[in-house]
């Protein structure tokens, strides 16, 4: 079994040393997670001791944690590769990519906010029995809404949208549609995805505003989850930047 020690460094201030599976204890990782991401370069080559174990110190620690808290902020790739970043790179492009992850973050938010208050209104909007001269073809309500009518015909065939058919089989959208097709547009600038905006939809005729404004709430609590999982990354890689 791998023990840990405590060996003095060139500053002289002890510094902890874990072997492998009492780094992976620390972080609350698998001992294989340890080792797959030494291989990929997010962790520095480990020491060997004299006989042969592996021995990792705090930087190893802080950037496990670190990458951990990453991976669920702005994802595993993206994790990995600022940790190579951190290795391999300049000062100032590691806090780059890091102001690039809270930038993205708050246009998120700012999205969202948008979303919120522009899909409550949508959804409480009454509509109309609709009469033949209400509906819309695909280029003005593509224009209404600022999209391309290949965005429509896309959501056409995810099923979120339906439109009726003309005489001349020219695609109509009924007000009701209008209204799904700019709840939709809404959805997807705040970035859900396909199935997410699905769901919403379907809670429509049962749920009303209420599911709609469910689903934003979720999405909410989710960026608030990966924010406060940056600023955990932040705070354990913030000694490895000379912070």
């Amino acid at each position: 079994m791998e023990t840990s020690d405590r060996t003095t460094g060139d500053s002289g201030h002890p510094t902890l040393h874990y072997g492998t599976a009492q780094l992976a204890r620390r972080a609350r990782c698998s001992v294989q997670h340890v080792r797959d991401l030494e291989r990929a370069g997010v962790l520095p080559p480990a020491r060997r001791a004299g006989n042969g174990y592996r021995r990792y110190g705090d930087t190893h620690l802080r950037c496990l944690l670190g990458y951990r808290a990453l991976a669920a902020a702005i994802g595993p790739a993206a994790a990995k590769e600022l940790l190579r970043a951190l290795h391999r790179d300049p000062l100032d492009a590691v806090l780059a990519r890091l102001d690039a992850a809270h930038a993205e973050l708050h246009r998120e938010r700012a999205e969202l906010a948008e979303a919120t208050a522009a899909t409550a209104a949508v959804a409480a909007e009454p509509v109309p029995d609709p009469r033949p001269a209400d509906a819309m073809g695909i280029a003005e309500l593509a224009a209404a809404l600022g999209v391309r009518a290949s965005a429509l015909r896309h959501w056409e065939a995810e099923g979120l949208i339906g439109p009726g058919r003309d005489r001349g089989g020219a695609r109509r959208y009924t007000p009701g549609q209008v209204r799904d097709a700019r709840i939709v547009h809404q959805l997807r600038a705040a970035g859900y995805r396909i199935g997410a905006v699905r769901a919403v939809l379907a809670g429509l005729p049962r749920g009303g505003t209420a599911a709609v404004t469910a689903a934003l709430v979720a999405r909410e609590r989710e960026i608030a989850a990966r924010s406060l999982a940056l600023l955990s990354a932040t705070a354990a890689l913030a000694p490895l930047c000379g912070a």
